[in-house]
């Protein structure tokens, strides 16, 4: 059973978003103003360290969610590599410039890009940080 104010707070994005969850560990909900947010449920090494290194972000009303630092949003999105993650990963980059932990970023990055051959996607990445650095 699904708790009553959790029905207030977030609601699926389509049908079959539960079995989505279960089978993704990453849930697609929407807050009751509309805004989506993924929920990621994790458990390998990044996704711990993330968890750790997160911080509470007060959304207001009362509401605080733990959220991932920059480092590892880039790390995410760099690592899914769509074309609808760049502008958010370039928005990043842009907004904390130097203050980015680089070091950080390629240590979690280079494991994963290597599940699946993703030099291209990191290529992609130490252009931008060069461009806008």
């Amino acid at each position: 059973m699904v708790c009553p104010l959790f029905h207030k707070l977030l609601q699926p994005r389509f049908d079959g978003a539960v079995e989505f969850t279960v089978e993704s560990r990453v849930f697609l909900a929407r807050t009751a103003d509309g805004t989506p947010i993924d929920i990621a449920f994790g458990a390998i090494d990044f996704e711990l360290h993330c968890v750790a290194r997160a911080s509470a972000f007060d959304f207001g009303g009362g509401i605080s969610l733990m959220t991932c630092c920059a480092e590892d949003l880039i790390v995410m999105k760099v690592f899914a590599n769509r074309d609808r993650d760049w502008p958010d990963v370039e928005a990043i980059v842009m907004r904390r410039g130097s203050s980015l932990d680089w070091e950080l970023v390629e240590r979690e990055l280079k494991p994963l890009l290597a599940l699946r051959g993703g030099q291209p996607a990191r290529d992609r990445l130490v252009e931008m940080r060069h461009k806008l650095s």
